[in-house]
């Protein structure tokens, strides 16, 4: 299978073909999901909430994005590979921001690097793009600023909100952007922001008029607890699927059916 690139990407968008991206941030995760013909894998540091337990993603660590972008680049043959760089890996300088793209890149394998921001976040989008490492920008809800917003809220109901979001989306494509995810914005708002610039927008909450569509892995298997944002489908129940053969196993450990004869080493 032929590997995936940035020029299939945009390829897609010029067709009216839809892209398709999800997270992962384990080996076997990616190889699945890889092996399903997933076009891109997001390693993003919502491994903070659904894999270190954190209550969001400030705490994460460039050590943390290093080392589970190198374990999906493990698992994969064909997606491309897209890590966040978390927080305050790229906001004091575009120096920071570069020499931390470049660990994604050269350290871990990623294939691009995605970044949190709008206008505020252009010179540190234009600085690694220049160093030909792609970047994925990212608007609209950014959890990196979730104290700002005052929570995990939709972005863009009114009209200032909207401007904003559209100078946003057309920030980042000037400072080089390959691509854009705009996250729990209005349909509409998120359809208009796909049809004024020429880079494919990957929505998360942000209705079908985005080029493509991205989830956490998590959500879309069913792991992730009570929590689950309107905009989540979640496509199977694997709590329960996982909870009853651990309870089997527990019961069968107890009462010494297992192991049986059929699991003794001779």
């Amino acid at each position: 299978m032929k590997k995936f690139s940035i020029l299939d990407i945009q390829r897609l968008k010029h067709e009216g073909r839809k892209i398709t991206m999800l997270t992962a941030y384990d080996v076997q995760i990616a190889r699945i999901l890889d092996s399903c013909g997933v076009d891109m894998l997001l390693v993003g540091d919502s491994l903070g909430n659904v894999v270190l337990g954190f209550e969001n993603t400030l705490p994460v660590s460039m050590d943390d994005m290093v080392r589970h972008t190198q374990a999906v680049v493990r698992g994969r043959t064909r997606a491309f590979v897209v890590a966040d760089m978390p927080f305050m890996s790229y906001q004091a300088s575009c120096e920071d921001a570069l020499r931390n793209a470049g660990r994604l890149v050269k350290e871990a394998g990623a294939e691009a690097v995605k970044v949190e921001g709008g206008v505020n976040a252009a010179p540190a989008i234009r600085a690694i793009a220049q160093a030909d490492i792609p970047v994925m920008a990212h608007i609209g809800l950014t959890p990196q600023s979730v104290h700002r917003m005052g929570g995990f809220r939709v972005q863009g109901r009114e009209e200032q909100q909207r401007q904003k979001l559209v100078a946003d989306a057309m920030a980042v494509e000037e400072a080089g952007a390959f691509s854009v995810v705009l996250e729990c914005m209005p349909a509409d708002l998120a359809a208009e922001i796909t049809q004024r610039i020429a880079i494919p927008t990957i929505g998360i909450g942000a209705g079908p008029g985005c080029d493509g569509q991205v989830l956490v892995i998590n959500d879309v298997l069913g792991l992730s607890g009570p929590f689950r944002p309107k905009f989540v489908k979640q496509y199977v129940q694997l709590e329960d699927i996982i909870g009853k053969a651990a309870g089997e196993y527990i019961n069968e450990v107890r009462s010494g059916i297992f192991p049986g004869d059929e699991h003794i080493m001779k």
